[in-house]
C-alpha cells in the first residue's frame, strides 16, 4: 500500500469532502482480516520488540475522528497484537476539575510514553482546538479573559506544533491518525448501537447531538490538520467506512514507521561477552 495517499503535506490546505471516506480497490476483507493483516501485525511485534529493548525512542500515536469512526475497534485489532508491557492507551475524554486547573497539554504530558514504548491517545491535545472550539468553551474555562481573543487557535495550532517538534527532538516520534468517516456510515453504526443489545453500552445520547454540529466539526478538522501537519509529525486521514480498512492501513503507517526507526537490540558490553562461554558452562555443570 503506498500510504503517501493519505499523508496531508505540510502546510496544504485541505478539505474533508476532497477525501473519500470508503474504500473501493482491489483489496477484499477476507485477504486483508486473514493474511495481510495478521502478517504486519507479526512484523509489528517483532519491530516493537526491538524498540522496547533498545529503549532510546517512544511513539506517540494520536487518534482522533468523529464519534463511532471506530478508534476503539482499532486498538483493539490492531495495536493489542503489541506487548502490553511496552503499549499504553489513554483517552481524553471531558478535562475534570484538576485538568482545568493546568495548561491544557499538562494532562497529556503526563501520559507521554517513557524510551522503548508505545503511547496511544484515544483523542488527544486536538480536542483543545475541536470540542473546544465548536462549542465555544473558552468562555467558561478559567483562562484569563484577555488570552482569549480571536487569534486563540492560531496560537495553539503554533504551540502544538512547537510540542510536537520537542517531541521528536528528543526521540518520540508522532503520528496522527485521522479517521475520516461518512455521516451516512455513523448514523448506521449509532442506529446500530440502539438496535442491538450487546451494543447498548457504546450508545451516548450526546453522540447524536452532535451531528447537529457535523459541519462545524469539518471545518474545524480541516483547520486543524492544515495547521499542524509537518513532515515530521503528519497527518494521515484515512476512509473509515470500512473498519477492516481503516485498521489495515493504520498497521501499514505503523509498520512502516516502525521499518524506518529501525531499532536494533542493544549488544552484551565485551567484557559480558567474555564471560558467555564461564556462564554456559556454570549453568550446564548444575
Amino acid at each position: 500500500m503506498n500510504i503517501n495517499q493519505y499523508k496531508v503535506p505540510e502546510k496544504a490546505k485541505i478539505h474533508l469532502k476532497d477525501y473519500a471516506t470508503t474504500y473501493d480497490g482491489p483489496l477484499n476483507k477476507k485477504e486483508v482480516k486473514s493474511k495481510l493483516l495478521p502478517e504486519n501485525l507479526n512484523a509489528m511485534a517483532e519491530l516493537q520488540d526491538a524498540l522496547y529493548a533498545e529503549n532510546t525512542r517512544g511513539i506517540v500515536v494520536v487518534l482522533q475522528a468523529m464519534d463511532a469512526a471506530g478508534k476503539d475497534g482499532l486498538i483493539k485489532h490492531v495495536f493489542t497484537a503489541l506487548n502490553p508491557q511496552g503499549v499504553t492507551v489513554t483517552p481524553f475524554k471531558v478535562p475534570n476539575a484538576e485538568e482545568l486547573d493546568h495548561d491544557y497539554l499538562w494532562r497529556i504530558a503526563r501520559a507521554l510514553p517513557r524510551r522503548g514504548e508505545i503511547a496511544i491517545f484515544n483523542r488527544s491535545h486536538y480536542e483543545d482546538v475541536l470540542v473546544t472550539r465548536v462549542h465555544d468553551l473558552l468562555k467558561e474555562s478559567p483562562l484569563p479573559e484577555e488570552l482569549v481573543d480571536d487569534n486563540i487557535w492560531n496560537r495553539r495550532f503554533k504551540e502544538i506544533r512547537a510540542f510536537e517538534s520537542y517531541l521528536n527532538d528528543n526521540g518520540f516520534t508522532v503520528v496522527k491518525i485521522f479517521l475520516h468517516l461518512s455521516k451516512d456510515e455513523q448514523k448506521e453504526r449509532l442506529m446500530e448501537r440502539i438496535t442491538r443489545p450487546e451494543k447498548h453500552w457504546k450508545f451516548s445520547s450526546s453522540d447524536v447531538n452532535e451531528r447537529a454540529y457535523w459541519e462545524d466539526y469539518q471545518k474545524a478538522y480541516e483547520d486543524l490538520i492544515a495547521h499542524t501537519s509537518t513532515e515530521n509529525s503528519p497527518w494521515y486521514i484515512i476512509p473509515a467506512d470500512r473498519k477492516w480498512y481503516a485498521r489495515y492501513a493504520v498497521s501499514e503507517i505503523m509498520l512502516k514507521l516502525m521499518k524506518d526507526m529501525n531499532p536494533t537490540y542493544p549488544e552484551l558490553a565485551e567484557k559480558e561477552k567474555e564471560n558467555l562461554a564461564k556462564w554456559k558452562k556454570i549453568l550446564e555443570e548444575e
